[in-house]
């Protein structure tokens, strides 16, 4: 990122996710002031834990979902304490029901003075900054960080859209109405996405050599169903989170049903 846009500038940044995070943190080293406003809490990771990315922290999808955010849990917060303790809002839900925002290096610009964090934005004023807890600041620069809309721009939105971010996909791939139409990459994982769009690639590969069969259509529906139920029970209402996967689960259901449809495949091939 080049941060010299925000040399010398009063800068404010709204939202607490990674490109947030990661806007406040390039601006602090270069801006007069950096002030990071944020509508709701989130619980701060760092990259690195026990010495290892945090997305390899062992999380083996056989143990069941609650132990393991009570450990996970525990880890954050016996590495970085409360967010409240730095000053940003306190988070609203549990670890893991919430996308949390991972940064090595927010915390510890914040702590050295070059972060202050902010609540909500209440009003643009002119050159002015008023928050909801009636402070003002002075800003050149105010960034809106938000969040995304998914659209499908080159698609008729009667054929496919995603109104307020929710589109139902069997297992985040297949669309159940349309044959030979698949999405890639379209989730949120807590680690790397490239691992699970490799893996969702080699499943279509499956489908486009004849080697994996989809369940009927029946069966698709009840299963996208059951996830989307699944989502609205764990994570915090929000558009930001209707993609959202755990890493180590989808790839474990992913490399079962692949398994399962291999085995209706074959069975089809099979003499009568």
């Amino acid at each position: 990122m080049d941060n010299s846009i925000f040399a010398g500038k009063r800068v404010v940044v709204l939202g607490i996710g990674n490109s947030a995070v990661d806007i406040a943190v390039e601006s602090s080293y270069v801006a007069a002031r950096t002030y990071l406003a944020a509508r709701r809490g989130a619980w701060i990771i760092p990259k690195y834990v026990f010495g290892r990315p945090v997305d390899q922290i062992p999380n083996d999808p056989r143990v069941p979902f609650w132990i393991r955010q009570r450990i996970i849990h525990r880890i954050i917060r016996a590495y970085t304490g409360d967010p409240e303790r730095y000053g940003l809002p306190k988070p609203d839900h549990k670890f893991g029901e919430a996308h949390p925002t991972i940064s090595g290096r927010l915390l510890d610009r914040i702590q050295h003075g070059t972060i202050t964090p902010k609540p909500n934005i209440a009003a643009l004023e002119g050159s002015r900054v008023r928050f909801v807890d009636g402070s003002e600041v002075e800003a050149d620069v105010v960034v809106y960080c938000t969040g995304y809309k998914i659209s499908f721009p080159f698609f008729d939105a009667d054929l496919v859209s995603a109104p307020d971010n929710h589109i139902e996909l069997f297992r985040r791939v297949f669309h159940p109405d349309i044959p030979a139409l698949y999405f890639i990459g379209l989730l949120q994982p807590l680690g790397a996405i490239m691992p699970l769009a490799e893996a969702q690639s080699e499943w279509v590969g499956d489908h486009l050599l004849g080697d994996y069969e989809l369940p009927p259509e029946a069966q698709m529906r009840a299963d996208i169903e059951a996830d989307q139920n699944a989502m609205r029970k764990r994570y915090v209402a929000s558009k930001r989170h209707t993609i959202q996967v755990d890493f180590d689960d989808y790839l474990r259901d992913l490399a079962a049903e692949r398994r399962a449809g291999a085995q209706r495949a074959r069975a089809h091939l099979l003499p009568a």
